[in-house]
């Protein structure tokens, strides 16, 4: 259940605020720098992960993304621990969030700029930090002291 939640929490925290910010794109599109080192922008990637596969048919990338997210589906009913079922949700809840981005835009919504000088790393949005947290997350599962099973 932790996991279910865990998904639609991140699901829900991704759309909201990329509603806000295609709600400001006009102001976005040029960048709104926060601090040193981070702007905030409006981006629409048709690709995946730094824009890679852009251009290919949007639908395929919906297609990959929904089977991977039914086998971590799988994952999660099947994982023992509640650290495991947090990872699995965050990463479905993050990859959904760009499904629904690519099945109304055709490309996904990106606004998190951060920079050193004149380097730009690419933008990205929350679903990509849920996804990338998630997957950090099953990475350390083995190494966290407290692994509580999940009570039924």
């Amino acid at each position: 259940m932790i996991g279910v939640f865990a998904a639609l929490a991140a699901f829900a925290i991704d759309q909201i605020i990329k509603a806000i910010v295609i709600a400001n794109a006009a102001t976005l599109s040029a960048g709104v720098p926060v601090f040193p080192g981070f702007n905030l922008v409006f981006y629409r990637n048709d690709g995946v992960t730094f824009g890679m596969l852009g251009g290919a048919p949007w639908w395929s990338l919906i297609a990959l993304a929904l089977a991977i997210c039914v086998w971590l589906g799988v994952m999660l009913f099947r994982a023992d621990n509640v650290v495991e079922t947090l990872a699995y949700g965050a990463i479905i809840g993050g990859a959904l969030g760009n499904v629904i981005d690519r099945v109304r835009y055709r490309a996904v919504t990106d606004f998190l700029d951060f920079y050193i000088g004149t380097t730009h790393w690419p933008a990205f949005n929350m679903a990509d930090v849920f996804v990338v947290s998630g997957v950090g997350l099953l990475l350390a599962a083995p190494w966290i002291s407290v692994r509580r099973p999940i009570k039924s």
